[in-house]
């Protein structure tokens, strides 16, 4: 295979996505009324996730709008012995960059829940399930406003203390949720796993922090904003969105590594699923204007947990937030991990630690 056609096959995987398939997600605003819980589908379907269903658990599809008037669609996973007559803890899960609620949030959710707490893995907007036009494009304050609504939805249910509501951001959800933090006080406890700060991911390329020779140059970073910039004509005359990255930039051998463990999961039965598709090539833009970091010492005096693999390419993002960060903060690193390994290696996870810091951090006060 030529060098140009394996470079494009790998950016189309760091869109985290396949090209070859269409989306059936649904479309459109929801209902007005925003805090009503609506099930999507029966609640007896099969199985549609990536990951083992637990007995321990039971699953629940619910829709709700955000403050956009975007229909968001979510799985609730609530413990099988949960006492509904009691308000309890709750805790937001945000899905890797342009994944959807059948992967890695899913999981998180559903293993959260097995240790007590009512979770919710949802699909963000424009996004698998969730609604939005047009389809799978990246709107930073988009994606940080979706964090709010679901405090929004699991704050107004009956069985769930408004006051005990933290946050799980995997990957770019870590970025999305660190900046819902600062300027949503509601959520009361916030963990990140293998964050990514997307932003500076857009304006230094993906890669590996120790090879400063192969962050971008100002002329690249000119070239793919360009180029996006032309795409919007096209997509603007054509009504057809162009989706996956540019290729205005080659890849350099940091980012074709950092690419390759991507493809390793979502390009393979251990991650894939037909409703994760790559954003707009046009989204590129948006993403190089944001700064999640920018404020982050305003979330103290609430906890974040910064977790990253010891060998995880993108290990720096946390580092140089926890710095940012004020206290109570803490960095956990996971020895022997990789970036992809936490979406889903259970032996590499640390629920543990992240069961512990939510009991401790969201107890009644």
């Amino acid at each position: 295979m030529k060098k140009k056609s394996i470079i494009t096959r790998v950016l189309t995987v760091i869109a985290l996505g396949l090209l070859l398939f269409t989306t059936t997600s649904a479309s459109g605003a929801g209902s007005p009324a925003r805090n009503k819980t609506v099930a999507s589908e029966p609640n007896n379907l099969e199985w549609d996730k990536t990951f083992p269903q637990s007995n321990k658990v039971t699953v629940e599809k619910v829709s709700y709008t955000n403050r956009l008037g975007i229909k968001i669609v979510a799985d609730m996973y609530l413990p099988k012995n949960i006492n509904k007559s009691k308000k309890s803890r709750a805790i937001i899960v945000g899905p890797p960059f342009s994944g959807v609620k059948e992967q890695t949030a899913g999981l998180y959710a559903q293993e959260m829940a097995e240790r007590g707490f009512v979770t919710l893995a949802f699909d963000p907007s424009y996004t698998g399930e969730s609604g939005g036009q047009p389809r799978n494009i990246a709107l930073p304050d988009t994606l940080v406003e979706d964090f709010s609504a679901a405090v929004d939805f699991l704050g107004t249910r009956p069985f769930v203390d408004r006051n005990r509501i933290g946050v799980i951001g995997v990957c770019a959800s870590g970025g999305f949720a660190v900046s819902a933090a600062q300027i949503d006080p509601r959520l009361k406890a916030i963990a990140t796993v293998s964050m990514y700060d997307m932003g500076r991911a857009n304006r230094e390329g993906l890669g590996f922090a120790p090879v400063p020779s192969e962050i971008m140059t100002e002329e690249e970073r000119t070239k793919a904003l360009e180029e996006a910039a032309e795409q919007r004509w096209i997509d603007f005359e054509s009504g057809q969105i162009k989706y996956g990255p540019g290729s205005a930039v080659e890849l350099k051998p940091s980012q074709q590594a950092a690419a390759q463990e991507f493809s390793e999961y979502y390009g393979t039965p251990r991650g894939y699923h037909p409703r994760s598709m790559p954003y707009s090539m046009t989204s590129t833009g948006a993403l190089m204007n944001f700064f999640p970091f920018a404020k982050i010492e305003t979330i103290s005096q609430r906890p974040i947990l910064f977790i990253a693999g010891e060998n995880a390419h993108s290990r720096y993002y946390s580092e140089d937030a926890y710095k940012l960060a004020a206290e109570p903060k803490e960095l956990y690193i996971v020895p022997g991990a990789g970036h992809v390994d936490l979406y889903d290696r259970m032996e590499y996870i640390p629920f543990k630690k992240l069961e512990s810091f939510f009991k401790k951090n969201l107890e009644k006060k």
